[in-house]
């Protein structure tokens, strides 16, 4: 398939994201039709968009933008097809951060307590991922790094809740691990907005690096890239960027992984060239699944993160079988 042209992909992205969250605005348990948009300011129905959907919206947004980014940038920096925030732990060392708040009772201390430890677990997450793998690991071993990075989070997570001093704080620990946008608020866009955003914009800036990384280390060398920086850029970015996250919605898997794949088609192989498409394509993914599991017939709302594991499990397992077949 031809690549798009880059403004044609982006006009296209940034059309359907319009739509979406629009839909986002108005679907839902209570719909908000056409008519209601022209009512007057004291229609109730003002209050459900503007006080809880809108929240959501943003936040969907955002999130989505910045695990799609990130996938980019770290499929990018390592010439790995399944690299993914939620697949290698980094998300997973994000919600670890934020648990030992929770289970520390300082998340109620003050609101920054909370993203700066997400930030915090996901910027060691990368750091020790890229130390494990290394740039020009092969693919078994970058995968056994992030089992390793995952499994780690993984046990300190567990052992929170097995130490849990009331069941109270256990549940509270669950139901936030369960990644979810229902029930945002302004104040949790406040949160995650500053380090996603500042995350998304050092991201943005490797995309030169990323490009020359093609040609592998000593051929970016040899074009002036900076490999040091543009790893420490890469940890910083990623780390703010899911931490802020995982901070205000939990662990969201699979939006890094897919994101980027559904997008090479019409943008390229170039890494540089899928950084802020995939920003894009993440933003719609999430608000597409978030929208879906507004309008599920079930009693209570569908977490958002089962409904991205039960689309991007089978799409991890497609990629998988896709290479096997392409090395045998």
């Amino acid at each position: 398939m031809t690549p798009w042209p880059r403004w044609g992909v982006y006009a296209a992205a940034a059309g359907l994201l319009a739509i979406l969250a629009f839909a986002s605005l108005s679907a839902g348990r209570v719909w908000v039709p056409w008519s209601a948009w022209s009512a007057t300011a004291d229609d109730p129905r003002w209050a459900i968009v503007f006080g809880l959907r809108a929240p959501r919206t943003l936040l969907a947004i955002l999130v989505g933008g910045a695990l799609g980014l990130s996938g980019a940038a770290l499929q990018g920096y390592t010439r790995n097809a399944l690299a993914d925030p939620g697949v290698l732990g980094v998300s997973a060392m994000a919600a670890f951060g934020a648990v030992a708040t929770l289970y520390f009772g300082l998340a109620g201390g003050a609101p920054w307590v909370l993203p700066a430890a997400a930030m915090i677990g996901a910027g060691a997450g990368v750091v020790v991922l890229l130390a494990l793998a290394g740039a020009t690991s092969s693919l078994v071993t970058f995968i056994l790094a992030g089992v390793i990075v995952q499994t780690i989070a993984g046990a300190g997570v567990a052992l929170a809740l097995n130490l849990a001093p009331d069941p109270w704080s256990v549940n509270e620990i669950v139901n936030w691990l369960m990644g979810s946008l229902a029930d945002r608020s302004v104040e949790e866009v406040r949160l995650a907005a500053p380090g996603v955003l500042a995350g998304c914009a050092l991201l943005l800036t490797l995309g030169r690096s990323l490009d020359a990384l093609t040609l592998g280390e000593t051929g970016a060398r040899s074009l002036g890239v900076d490999l040091g920086r543009a790893r420490l850029l890469l940890a910083v970015g990623v780390a703010l960027a899911v931490g802020s996250s995982v901070a205000v919605t939990g662990v969201i898997g699979f939006v890094g992984l897919v994101t980027p794949h559904l997008l090479r088609p019409f943008v390229g192989a170039r890494p540089g060239a899928l950084l802020l498409p995939s920003f894009l394509g993440g933003a719609i993914l999430v608000l597409a699944a978030d929208i879906l599991v507004r309008l599920t017939p079930a009693a209570t709302e569908v977490k958002l993160s089962v409904a991205m594991t039960a689309l991007g499990g089978p799409f991890f397992l497609a990629i998988l079988i896709g290479m096997r077949r392409r090395l045998a």
